[in-house]
C-alpha cells in the first residue's frame, strides 16, 4: 500500500510543480514534457530498483547520469535548472519508499513549498541580469556604471566587461542590477549646489528692467 500511496503523491506533486508553478509563471511547454516524463521515468526505475540491495546507489547514480545527459544538451536558465533537479528529486524519492511513509510525503511538501516561494514573482522583483552591448568603448568604472544606469534605468550592484573594442568602440557587459519604479529618483544623488542649479528661474523677457537701469 505504501508504494501506491508515494506513487500516487508523486504525481499530484509533480502536477502541481510543473503546471501550477512552472508553466503559469514561464510559460515554456518544452520543459512541461521534460519536467513530466523525467519525473515519472526516475520514479519508475527507482521503484523497480528499490527491491534490490543496490537500489539507493543505482538510483542515486541514475538521478547524476540523467542530470548530466539533460544539462549538456542545451542550455537552461538557473531557475529551469531548479524546476528540474525538483522534478528529479520528486521521482526518486517517491520511488525508493523511504521509512516511514511521512517522511517522503514531507520532503516533497518541502520542495514544492521551497520552489513557490523561491520563485516567486514577488521575491526580489527589481533584481535583474543583463549583457549589455554599449556603443562606446568605456573603460572607467564610474563612467561605465553612469551609463548603465542611464541606459538601463537601475541602480547598478556589479558590471563586469566580457570585451572592451577599441577598434569598432564597443563594450560589452554583463551586468546585475536593481530596476528603478517609475516614481523613484533616477540616477545619482544630486548635490546641493545641482538641486540650487535647477531651482534658479531664468529671467522672463517680459520682466521690467531693474531701476537706473534706463537707457543713457
Amino acid at each position: 500500500m505504501t508504494p501506491l500511496v508515494l506513487i500516487a503523491a508523486d504525481l499530484a506533486a509533480i502536477t502541481v510543480l510543473t503546471f501550477a508553478l512552472y508553466l503559469r509563471r514561464h510559460r515554456r511547454r518544452d520543459l512541461v514534457v521534460s519536467y513530466l516524463g523525467m519525473n515519472v521515468g526516475v520514479m519508475a526505475v527507482a521503484v523497480a530498483l528499490s527491491g534490490s540491495a543496490a537500489g539507493i546507489g543505482l538510483g542515486l547514480g541514475l538521478f547524476g547520469v540523467l542530470s548530466i545527459i539533460r544539462l549538456r544538451s542545451t542550455e537552461l536558465a538557473q531557475h529551469e535548472v531548479a524546476y528540474y533537479f525538483s522534478a528529479l528529486a520528486l521521482g526518486l524519492i517517491a520511488g525508493l519508499g523511504i521509512e516511514p511513509v511521512w517522511l517522503p510525503l514531507a520532503l516533497m511538501a518541502l520542495i514544492l513549498l521551497v520552489m513557490f516561494v523561491g520563485d516567486h514573482p514577488r521575491v526580489l522583483p527589481a533584481y535583474r541580469h543583463q549583457t549589455v552591448i554599449l556603443d562606446r568603448a568605456i573603460a572607467g568604472d564610474s563612467e561605465l556604471h553612469a551609463r548603465l544606469e542611464e541606459v538601463l534605468h537601475g541602480t547598478v550592484h556589479s558590471a563586469t566587461v566580457q570585451e572592451l573594442d577599441l577598434v569598432n568602440d564597443k563594450t560589452i557587459v554583463d551586468v546585475r542590477y536593481a530596476y528603478r519604479t517609475a516614481g523613484a529618483p533616477f540616477g545619482p544623488a544630486r548635490t546641493e549646489s545641482s538641486a540650487a542649479e535647477s531651482r534658479r528661474e531664468l529671467p522672463r523677457q517680459d520682466q521690467p528692467a531693474p531701476a537706473g537701469a534706463g537707457a543713457a
